[in-house]
């Protein structure tokens, strides 16, 4: 089941299930729950079910995707998770003992379809294409066996970097990952978990049509049910928390002479199974 949120012409804002045929409003039938409230409460089955046996409420075209889910309380990104991207960093042998983690806050990202935002501050914005995991039950300590009992959903993230500004800080990358609307995400939340192999699923970024990433978790130092066994260790993870778990080979800050992202190009991140995540590139209007 495709889960989103989405909001009509006249500003109503919903969770629906996103279908071939239209869209079906689950907030109107189920008494105004959120995207998060149906993941938090167990209740994806129910609206699935739901779903199936009631006619499309909107078309496509009549409605706006929002963030598949807006009040995440935790969104959690893994650095340099590929290893051939290891060893773009000059580790090509030695792989890291640990998961490099940092956060991103939610009004850092825009929906899919909508621009993402190239800062006044500078002209170093790059894409990252980007499985994520929707934590869909909590959990403090998860066992890698038992991680996938944790999982909600899946989703689709472009991890934009402002690369100038990651090496302001000498231990950490916060502000290159967190200017408002450098990055986005969806464009809906995949429900349907045991549909995949989490060991093996590919990521492909295309950007105006040219392919620059494609990579397979295989390739991930540490995949997915050790991410969350390793997060859930410090932190207890909450239902409608995110993962984003990093990025293959071949983002623009790589090339010779790097390839940033400008105004008028459309970023495309696929993962196969779940959908594609599009984005135009704008630049940030003057204050």
């Amino acid at each position: 089941m495709r889960l989103i949120t989405f909001t009509t012409a006249e500003g109503k804002q919903s969770a629906g299930v996103w279908r071939e045929n239209g869209v079906v409003d689950l907030g109107a039938r189920m008494d105004g729950a959120t995207v998060k409230q149906i993941i938090a409460s167990g209740m994806i089955g129910e609206a699935e079910r739901g779903a199936e046996q009631v006619a499309a409420d909107w078309p496509h075209d009549a409605v706006r995707l929002s963030l598949p889910l807006c009040d995440p309380a935790k969104i959690f990104c893994v650095g340099v998770n590929y290893m051939n991207r290891n060893a773009e960093y000059g580790d090509a042998t030695e792989p890291p003992k640990y998961p490099s983690l940092f956060m991103r806050t939610p009004v850092s990202l825009v929906p899919h379809r909508q621009p993402v935002l190239i800062p006044r501050e500078s002209e170093q914005l790059d894409y990252e294409g980007e499985i994520v995991v929707v934590i869909g039950r909590a959990g403090r300590r998860i066992p890698e066996e038992r991680a996938a009992e944790h999982i909600g959903g899946l989703t689709i993230m472009n991890e934009g970097s402002v690369r100038d500004w990651l090496r302001h800080g000498k231990f950490n990358v916060t502000q290159g990952k967190n200017f408002d609307a450098s990055g986005s995400l969806g464009p809906w939340i995949e429900t349907d978990v045991a549909g995949f192999d989490l060991t093996d699923m590919r990521v492909i970024t295309r950007v105006n049509g040219e392919k620059r990433q494609d990579d397979s978790t295989a390739s991930m130092a540490f995949p997915i049910a050790r991410i969350i066994a390793y997060i859930s260790t410090f932190c207890t993870l909450l239902p409608g928390d995110m993962i984003a778990t990093g990025t293959p080979v071949g983002a623009g800050a790589r090339f010779d002479p790097p390839r940033w992202l400008r105004a008028g190009d459309v970023v495309e991140v696929e993962v196969p199974g779940i959908g594609i995540l599009n984005n135009p590139v704008a630049l940030e209007e003057a204050a």
